[in-house]
């Protein structure tokens, strides 16, 4: 069945706590090299048919992202990429 991936990342304007927070630790991991993190969120949809992008990208302009503080990008993923599983 088809996968489309939606990443969505906060823009890069707006802080990033989270990311200050994994940057932060890292040097106590002997992680020296680091220059930022930026921290993120994938959401995977699994259809049955033919997906169609445009109404990933509307789905994920409305639901799955606030444009107004993150950008996205839709794709399709590529034949045998490993589904993340829970």
């Amino acid at each position: 069945m088809p996968r489309v991936v939606v990443d969505v990342m906060l823009k890069p304007e707006i802080l990033d706590p989270q990311g200050q927070a994994v940057a932060n630790a890292l040097p106590s991991l002997g992680v020296n090299d680091v220059a930022s993190v930026r921290i993120g969120r994938r959401i995977e949809l699994e259809f049955t048919g033919q997906p169609d992008l445009d109404q990933v990208r509307s789905l994920a302009d409305k639901l799955l992202a606030n444009p107004v503080i993150e950008d996205f990008t839709v794709r399709v993923a590529e034949p045998g990429e490993a589904a993340v599983t829970p």
